[in-house]
């Protein structure tokens, strides 16, 4: 009632290949991630193929009033960080792969930092998460929605009818690793591969060819000295 009566008016959609997306059994989405709007933009592209996005969440987002128990409601994963309770984080994505669920986790973590958009190297947690259960990953790819919220610029456009464009890809090949220890080789290995089909599917959908390298993004300098905080 909320979100898709707003998304047929603030954006003007062109899906292709949702024919790749399993009609049963669980699986995960990889998406690229530019702007903050891309998780209306794909719920809405996942729910009109007739399954339920779960996407993963800070678990300090549950806390705050009515967010928290709409999230609950709408079957959303809370995840920790940084912490020992990442390990039941991923014990409760397991779960929702084996009950059929949908996960979409977007390897990079964060928006990327690319100046032109393009994606960055990715976390491990989607190829930790696929050599666990098995279970197939999706690439997914977004353009258009920078249009809606632009990262570099922080711009919102409440303009309607934005054109917005989803792709989403055929498996990405992951036997190589099947059955291998998740050691950190094997699991960038397959981050890499997750990331590299996404960026194709990203290049059709600009009509661009893509850098040769995925981004990496610089690393955060100290904030004091010795790197201690200020």
């Amino acid at each position: 009632m909320l979100v898709l009566p707003t998304m047929w008016v603030w954006t003007r959609r062109s899906w292709s290949g949702m024919e790749n997306l399993p009609p049963g059994g669980g699986f995960i989405i990889a998406p690229n991630h530019m702007s903050q709007f891309d998780p209306l933009v794909v719920a809405h592209y996942v729910y009109a193929s007739g399954r339920w996005p779960r996407f993963l969440g800070k678990a300090s987002i549950w806390k705050v009033p009515f967010v928290g128990f709409m999230l609950r409601k709408t079957q959303q994963i809370p995840v920790e960080r940084g912490s020992v309770e990442a390990v039941k984080s991923l014990d409760s994505l397991i779960e929702a792969i084996q009950q059929g669920g949908v996960v979409i986790i977007y390897p990079e973590g964060t928006t990327t930092r690319d100046p032109d958009l393009w994606p960055m190297r990715g976390k491990t947690g989607a190829a930790r998460l696929a050599l666990v259960t098995g279970a197939p990953v999706i690439p997914m790819a977004t353009w258009g929605t920078q249009q809606v919220h632009d990262v570099r610029t922080k711009k919102i456009s409440l303009k309607p009818r934005r054109p917005v464009s989803v792709a989403a890809g055929k498996p990405v090949d992951l036997t190589r690793w099947q059955g291998e220890a998740p050691t950190r080789a094997v699991l960038d290995q397959m981050t890499e591969a997750i990331q590299l089909a996404g960026r194709d599917l990203l290049a059709d959908l600009r009509g661009e060819t893509p850098p040769a390298e995925l981004y990496q993004a610089p690393a955060r300098r100290p904030s004091g000295p010795a790197g201690t905080s200020a």
